[in-house]
């Protein structure tokens, strides 16, 4: 009986394992989306802020206004 539920055990802990090596790669790979998504999308929004100005006083300077 104890060897059942010891060998059980032993099942048990190599699935748990299992699953967190699939939980540590699924949470790796959220963390790059997150950085990604922060590269690819703020970025430029705030890259735009220093350039949309420059170009109206370009623009500006251009027409005389």
């Amino acid at each position: 009986m104890d060897e059942i539920i010891l060998q059980k055990l032993a099942e048990q802990e190599k699935k748990i394992e299992a699953i967190y090596v699939s939980v540590e790669k699924t949470r790796q790979y959220f963390l790059w989306t997150l950085i990604a998504t922060v590269a690819f999308f703020l970025l430029p929004i705030i890259g735009l802020m220093f350039v949309i100005p420059f170009f109206l006083s370009t623009l500006s300077t251009a027409y005389g206004l």
